[in-house]
Formats: C-alpha cells, structure tokens, sequence
C-alpha cells in the first residue's frame, strides 16, 4: 500500500490522503517513486467533473515528477533504473499525487543534473501547451507583434518567455497587481484586461497593424477578442477554448487557428503523437537548463493541502506555478 490523495467523486476536490494499493508496472511501463507533481487548472476541472473511466477513489495530479524504481514486463527499458524523470500523466489513468505512480517509457523525458525536481514537475502541462503554441503552431519570429491574454498563469507565462526569445515584441494582458510579474518574463508591455477599451489600446500597440500571433489562455470570448486583433494571415492559438471564425469576414484577414489540446496526445493520437510529448518535454528542459527559460515561481505545498491549492487555481489568479512535494514513501 502506499500513502495517496484519494478523491471519493465528482464535484469540488473533496479528497483526503488515504492509503492506496500501490500499482505495477505493465508491459513497456516503468514504476516512478514519486517527488513533486506540479498542479494545473485542469486538475481542478476533472475533479469537478470526473472522467467516464475513472473509478474511485481516483488518484489525481497530470504533471509527475520521480525516479523510476522498477520496470514491467517485457523488453530493457528506455529509463534505466534511478533516472529521475518527469512526465505529463494520461488523464484517463490514476494520477501523480501519490508516493507511486506508472507511466509508459515512451512519455518520459529525462531531468538533467541541473534541473531541480520541483522545477522540472512545473513544466509539462503549462510548458508544453505553451510551446505547442508558440514554437509548434504560431511559429514566432523576430519583428513580429504577439499578444499573450492571461499572462500571469502558468501557460501564459510560459508563452511571453518563448515568444521573446523568438524576438517578438510581446503585448500582454493581465490583472495590475501582476503587470510587474509580467513585464519581469520579458513582456513589452502589459494592460489591465478589464479596460473598457482594452481593443482599442492593444491594436494601438501594435501601430494600427494588428498582431502577428496570439496566445489566448483566458476563454472562448477572450479568444474571439484575440481573433478580432490579428492581421491579414495572423494566427491564434486557443488554449481555453476556441472561438468561432464566422467573427470575422470570409475572405478577408484569413486567419488561422490553432486549438491547443495536449492531453489529446493519449485520447485522440498515435504512438508518435504520445513519444512527441517527451521531446517537447525534454527541449523544454534544455532551455531551462541552459538558462534560456526561466521556471516560473513556484509555490510548493504538503500532499494535504492539495485540495485548497486546487481550489486556488479554480479562481484563475495564481501567479506562476503551485507544485506538491511529496514526503518519504512509507515501506511498502
């Protein structure tokens, strides 16, 4: 057995840590004694709504940071024994908020030397969205105009640090006490979202041209605003839901856009889109080892007080990263 946060249904995180038998590993999968798990609003969302193939109590947690302990059946595999690795969790599968978890070997991306755990469990579900859209979708450039709205959370913050390095000039929007947070990721400038006349302002930043690239992660009305912005052939990505294209006028800016889904890898892909996981993981943190991406401030709380840090998240004004560090594992 092994000690675990426990969810007991659907509905707002009503968990409490408990003990649950401590899982195997199968064919092609690895046995991860657990270190830190970085939270996410999505842990939030599927604990409030559960999932059709959950059974419970479910453990929850995506984002999985560990050392592999043992291996399944079958084949050597690719993470030898006492790699510390890191990992975003199938949604469908028990989550990371335990002293064990398993994953397929072919998710996995190896933590450098240099890289805390901590640091490495805040990355996947906010980096890898992030860089989907900026590196994989918007592809960014130099002297373009991009808008990150809802800068201050994890995706966002991410995203106005790639598309700096990418040479962009970043507009962000979020709440005001956050705009200092914002402009220290190498944000250009950052507005108060709830401006009256927030359009007006954020096309007038980019000298009446409308921007090159942006990166909503607020909502499908926030993302439609976006849209709205973009110049001839712009592009959006949509991180919280996507907006409807019939906004704008056929035929005239032709702009593209991106749903960001990365969960979908494991529901809706293939072999390759699952392995592509543990490359956009492992590039990402290259950068944050070579100093070319900076984590975002974390907060680290108890395995008990996950269920108030996901309540916190709920509310959408988190700065930076909440991640749950993991005590010793009792003997199993």
């Amino acid at each position: 057995m092994m000690r675990a946060l426990l969810l007991d249904r659907p509905g707002p995180p009503s968990s409490c840590v408990g003990e649950a038998p401590r899982p195997a590993p199968g064919v092609g999968e690895v046995l991860v004694r657990v270190d830190a798990v970085g939270l996410n609003p999505v842990d939030y969302q599927l604990a409030s709504g559960g999932h059709p193939l959950w059974t419970y109590p479910h453990i929850p947690g995506l984002d999985i940071a560990g050392v592999v302990e043992d291996a399944g059946p079958g084949p050597e595999p690719r993470v030898p024994t006492g790699t510390r690795v890191v990992w975003h969790q199938d949604l469908r599968r028990p989550g990371g908020l335990a002293a064990y978890a398993t994953a397929p070997t072919d998710v996995l991306a190896v933590v450098p030397p240099g890289v805390g755990m901590a640091a490495a469990a805040s990355l996947p579900c906010a980096g890898m969205t992030a860089y989907q859209a900026v590196v994989r979708r918007l592809r960014a450039t130099r002297g373009q105009y991009a808008l990150v709205q809802g800068a201050s959370g994890g995706v966002g913050g991410f995203a106005v640090q790639l598309l700096a390095a990418a040479g962009a000039t970043v507009i962000a929007t979020a709440s005001p006490s956050n705009h200092a947070y914002v402009r220290g990721l190498s944000a250009d400038a950052v507005l108060d979202y709830r401006r009256d006349d927030l359009g007006a302002v954020l096309r007038a930043a980019t000298e009446g041209r409308g921007f090159d690239a942006v990166v909503d992660t607020v909502s499908p009305a926030s993302a439609a605003q976006g849209l709205r912005l973009l110049r001839h052939a712009g592009g959006l990505a949509a991180v919280a839901g996507r907006p409807s294209l019939d906004i704008v006028e056929p035929f005239g800016i032709a702009p593209s856009l991106h749903e960001i889904a990365l969960g979908a890898a494991y529901t809706h892909g293939d072999v390759g889109s699952r392995a592509d996981l543990a490359v956009m993981l492992t590039e990402l943190l290259r950068l944050v080892d070579e100093g070319a991406l900076t984590p975002l401030p974390i907060e680290t709380v108890r395995l008990a007080d996950a269920p108030d840090a996901l309540e916190r998240l709920a509310g959408r004004h988190v700065r930076g990263k909440i991640v749950v560090r993991l005590e010793e594992p009792s003997p199993a």
